[in-house]
């Protein structure tokens, strides 16, 4: 299967079907179901090791799943006929860590893999470049280079980078946890907007109140498998299940855990879990 993917309006964005993923023997997602709808924001919260970070990756094919399926907007992409940069041309990814090209200026991030993946021409890059770059609230730092920038900044030229491919799923993973605290919640803003304008978004974070806020449904993994899902104010202020309640204790009542941090501040993004 080599074709593009399909946009059907009723179909879900991503199908997620009894997926699993092991590296050696340490089995690290253990049948994960999971379904999006177009327009849909759904937040994966979970502690450190819970294996969030890998089901994102899973979905952008950065992991090759060990067992299951996964449909991203119609195409197969655990098919292994498929041609996976297709499929990625529709599909915008922001790391914990950034990724820009520090040799390049922040315009010239945002224009390249348009011009040599959609093959537009310079100058209707850089307009596409500069209109997300207005949308980030940094139209006047194309001339800049990513190590003149804040973090707060640079994840931002990140998500202007993504938009810049016309996206139509957009996987945020930890997107603010390099972040000083200070320089969070204009990155969160900008989530916050593109959620308010429609985007489809899967969100990996352990930002509880942007969750609950932003996310049409919350998804709470805990060894490898989802534990809950449902709305915000079911599985954030009301969780059915022990596990679920644990972790949203120590998260929200950090002080409780006896170590003063939440447990979803280790660096569990940087690998495969």
């Amino acid at each position: 299967m080599t074709t593009a993917p399909t946009t059907a309006a009723a179909a879900p964005v991503v199908t997620v079907r009894d997926l699993h993923k092991s590296f050696g023997s340490n089995a690290v997602l253990r049948g994960i179901d999971l379904e999006v709808t177009p327009g849909e924001v759904v937040c994966v919260i979970g502690p450190s090791g819970s294996g969030k970070s890998t089901l994102l990756r899973c979905v952008n094919q950065l992991e090759s799943a060990t067992s299951g399926t996964v449909t991203v907007l119609g195409a197969e992409i655990t098919d292994p006929d498929i041609n996976i940069d297709v499929v990625r041309q529709h599909v915008g990814m922001v790391f914990q860590q950034f990724n820009l090209f520090t040799h390049q200026t922040v315009l010239e991030n945002c224009t390249v893999a348009q011009r040599k993946v959609l093959k537009r021409s310079k100058k209707k890059a850089t307009e596409v470049a500069l209109e997300n770059l207005a949308r980030v609230g940094l139209a006047d730092r194309g001339d800049s280079h990513p190590t003149q920038l804040s973090g707060g900044q640079q994840q931002r030229v990140a998500i202007a980078r993504a938009l810049s491919m016309n996206p139509s799923l957009m996987l945020f993973d930890e997107p603010t946890s390099a972040l000083d605290p200070e320089l969070v919640g204009d990155v969160l803003t900008v989530m916050r907007d593109l959620a308010e304008q429609g985007m489809t978004m899967i969100v990996v974070t352990h930002e509880m109140a942007f969750a609950r806020e932003v996310a049409d449904r919350v998804v709470f993994m805990d060894g490898g498998v989802v534990v809950e899902s449902g709305p915000p104010e079911q599985v954030i202020g009301a969780p059915r299940e022990a596990r679920t309640r644990a972790f949203l204790d120590r998260v929200l009542n950090p002080t409780h855990s006896g170590t003063g941090t939440a447990p979803d501040a280790s660096p569990e993004t940087t690998g495969t879990v």
